[in-house]
């Protein structure tokens, strides 16, 4: 199983010094962040796109490039480029760069967005919200199956025998859906044969297994392979369950109260956030050994093939931050990759 971090890069005060970090400093520590991540040996970094004032990304790629020249080995996605607001060709055009500068470790995770400032912000229709994500995606999927393009749809003007620069490393260039809560969207992606990206930040994750098996189940009837799945989550990990509850109650409860105010959802209590991170529910909060539980719990009901956490929910000291990706890389990722590769050995012996 491969086993990731991604961020928001958020920009929410301190609950403990009440301060804001700068958007400046907050990237800064962001590229330390992805550089230790790579450094411990974890195999993924997500950053997504926002164009709020709570979080200090907009541009992804911009962040993904920057990172590709500190590291080595981990694979650099966003976590999502906001497909349905932005122009797929230059989203290709701008990945394929991080792919030429990292040596082929470029990832597209393209998504809906859970937020939408985008649209408005970039001239489109709220109306249009799911018809531009599907006609987008069709043009990304063109654009990198390809050099010459010759394409048309209803939201963006046509392309006729163009060719679009630079071509990445990959080929193809891997590009995953993202999917929160939509059913359609799992049977979309199946149906593409893409891999799939399931959001699971509330209730009880096992509710979200019909899913999986929507992904898998369309891209079996459309004659593809069967796609690789990742689960993202919300987590923290410290050497004790104390340490992980007291460090990351209060930014989580910021920033899940501050979204939750604008979407009508309950205010976070620590009954709530306990309840949340007892082994049966979404968050990944605890020792080590905990998140190791919990993980491998999933794998059993979903059988997947990459879990990302989303360790900074409201804003983390960066040093607490820090000691969470190397818990996360040495003592959280070894044990489960160890686990699943047992499992999967014993469930082939027992085909055989």
């Amino acid at each position: 199983m491969e086993l990731g971090i991604y961020t928001f890069a958020e920009l929410t005060p301190d609950p403990a010094t009440g301060r804001t970090v700068s958007p400046g400093e907050r990237l800064r520590d962001l590229l330390e962040e992805i550089e230790l991540a790579d450094q411990v040996g974890l195999d993924v970094f997500g950053v997504g796109e926002h164009h709020r004032p709570d979080f200090a990304v907009s541009a992804p790629a911009v962040v993904l490039a920057a990172a590709a020249e500190r590291t080595e080995r981990i694979r650099l996605t966003s976590a999502v480029s906001v497909l349905g607001s932005d122009d797929p060709i230059r989203v290709f055009q701008d990945f394929a760069t991080v792919d030429l500068l990292s040596g082929g470790r470029a990832e597209i995770m393209a998504g809906r967005g859970s937020f939408i400032e985008s649209f408005p912000l970039f001239g489109h229709d709220l109306r249009d919200y799911d018809a531009l994500f599907a006609e987008k995606l069709d043009l990304l999927l063109a654009v990198r199956e390809t050099e010459r393009v010759t394409w048309s749809g209803r939201h963006r003007a046509p392309l006729e025998d163009r060719g679009v620069y630079p071509r990445p490393h990959q080929h193809p260039l891997p590009v995953w859906v993202a999917v929160g809560g939509t059913p359609e969207s799992a049977v979309r992606a199946g149906s593409l044969g893409l891999p799939l990206a399931l959001g699971i930040i509330g209730g009880l994750p096992e509710r979200f297994a019909p899913f999986a098996e929507l992904h898998r189940s369309a891209a079996a009837e459309a004659g593809h392979d069967r796609p690789a799945l990742s689960i993202n989550s919300h987590g923290f990990v410290a050497a004790t369950s104390r340490e992980a509850v007291d460090v990351s109650y209060a930014p989580f409860a910021t920033m899940m109260d501050r979204i939750g105010r604008e979407r009508g959802w309950s205010p976070m209590t620590p009954q709530t956030f306990e309840a949340a991170r007892s082994l049966r529910g979404a968050n990944f909060v605890g020792t080590p050994e905990e998140v190791v539980e919990k993980i491998l719990s999933q794998h059993g009901i979903f059988g997947h093939q990459r879990f990302l956490l989303q360790l900074s929910v409201g804003t983390i000291p960066h040093d607490r931050l820090m000691r969470a990706i190397e818990l996360f890389g040495t003592e959280v990722a070894p044990v489960v990759r160890h686990e699943v590769a047992r499992r999967t050995a014993a469930a082939v012996a027992s085909h055989s």
